[in-house]
């Protein structure tokens, strides 16, 4: 299908149903372009390592910020709790995890890299750097700081939002 039939509007018939323009729809196209991207940067790390965007992601946090537990590590990423403890199980297993006890407090387990963790983030760490810079590059530094501020600004307003309820 090409791009113009797909982005045809619904008839004057068929439109007895709520209209979602979704080329125009904020949230959509933060999802369509953050899959995108996280999708090119996967292509990377993936046949290299044989790692999962949901795991390439545990380790980017945790090379970062050592010593997080799993639901912190999904609190961080803002994904799914059960995603994120399937990707920790994985990496635990691949060796590229450690799990310790918290020094204090005992019940809590805490997540870090591995040396062999540490490698790969060592190796994938620059490649998504170098593709942030690759697509920051077309826009200037003006236009770079107002993305980020009005980022910022978005994530305040989702965050009071969602403590408002629906």
């Amino acid at each position: 299908m090409d791009r113009k039939a797909r982005s045809a509007p619904v008839s004057t018939r068929e439109r007895h149903h709520t209209v979602l323009d979704l080329e125009h729809f904020l949230p959509y196209r933060l999802s369509v372009l953050s899959n995108r991207v996280s999708g090119a940067i996967a292509r990377m790390y993936s046949e290299r390592f044989g790692l999962s965007v949901t795991e390439w992601r545990v380790i980017a946090v945790l090379g970062r910020y050592p010593g997080l537990s799993a639901s912190e590590v999904a609190q961080r990423t803002a994904m799914d709790k059960v995603a994120v403890s399937r990707a920790v199980a994985r990496l635990l297993e691949s060796g590229r995890l450690q799990r310790d006890t918290d020094g204090d407090d005992r019940r809590r387990s805490v997540l870090k890299l591995s040396r062999a963790g540490y490698r790969v983030f060592d190796q994938v760490a620059p490649m998504a750097i170098a593709f942030e810079k690759r697509l920051l590059d077309g826009i200037s530094a003006e236009e770079r700081a107002l993305l980020f501020r009005l980022l910022d600004r978005l994530d305040e307003l989702e965050l009071q939002a969602e403590a408002e309820g629906p």
